[in-house]
């Protein structure tokens, strides 16, 4: 498979489900991965989170904040925290809807995202909320946090890069676009890589390129990886048992793809 990344390529934010549990990689020798269900707050908003680490080191290391995909804070996005912490890092899947709610209903979880996204200031606060309890992990080097995203977590990940939260790195996989903001040169601290299906039918190309240009107006720092012949929910291995269009799995585009955030990371978080 040839990697363009010469177009920017986003989601709409008419969200789509992304599917299916993510197959889980062998743990490197020597690991020990050690999971914890984290209870929290944003404001008066109760919150479920899951942390996962490497409890073999005794180092501390870079944090990496996971945002979900609309369904809700499942087991899906468990499983990309204990990735993480397999390569190294500290991985907390956050809870962007509170109480820990999940659905596996299209309608429950468009309602969920239609709730979140009304209120983007509070969207925000869970979002900070999360860093904050991630940065209380004793094994967490606090001056080191990145985050990823998935479908609408993408598009929550790269709006708080263009709202200049200071982030050293996001990564969006299979992401929507964030809406557009004001962004003042040299406010946005994240590097930022776009991770997106070149086949996708849901990306708006029109948005996609308004998007990207204003962020290199204002001096962010954006890579771009489509991968031809991909399309949406391509890290998911059952994404086409939904039985929705433009939804496929693509084993390869799913390991390129996190290999690509490997090395984001690698450089952002030294």
């Amino acid at each position: 498979m040839r990697v363009e990344r010469s177009t920017v390529i986003f989601v709409t934010l008419a969200l789509t489900a992304c599917v299916g549990e993510e197959q889980r990689p062998a743990t490197p020798p020597g690991s020990a991965i050690e999971t914890r269900e984290v209870s929290y707050n944003a404001g008066e908003t109760p919150l479920e989170g899951f942390m996962a680490w490497d409890g073999a080191r005794q180092d501390r290391r870079p944090g990496v904040i996971v945002v979900h995909e609309w369904w809700g804070n499942n087991d899906h996005a468990r499983q990309q925290a204990r990735r993480l912490a397999q390569a190294g890092y500290v991985g907390f899947a956050l809870d962007m809807y509170g109480s820990g709610k999940t659905t596996t209903h299209p309608d429950s979880a468009q309602s969920f995202v239609t709730e979140t996204l009304e209120n983007l200031g509070a969207m925000t606060t869970r979002f900070q909320a999360a860093v904050e309890q991630l940065k209380l992990d004793p094994h967490v080097d606090t001056t080191r946090i990145a985050a990823i995203g998935y479908c609408f977590g993408g598009a929550v990940v790269l709006g708080m890069a263009q709202d200049g939260l200071p982030l050293r790195a996001v990564a969006s996989f299979h992401g929507s676009m964030p809406p557009a903001a004001r962004i003042d040169s040299g406010s946005v601290q994240a590097r930022m890589l776009v991770l997106t299906g070149a086949a996708d039918p849901m990306v708006p190309l029109a948005q996609v390129d308004s998007f990207a240009m204003r962020l290199r107006r204002a001096g962010a720092s954006i890579e771009v990886v489509s991968y031809p012949g991909v399309m949406h929910s391509f890290t998911n291995p059952n994404a086409g048992s939904f039985g929705m269009p433009g939804l496929q799995y693509d084993a390869s585009a799913d390991r390129q793809s996190w290999e690509a955030m490997l090395a984001l990371f690698a450089a952002a978080l030294r």
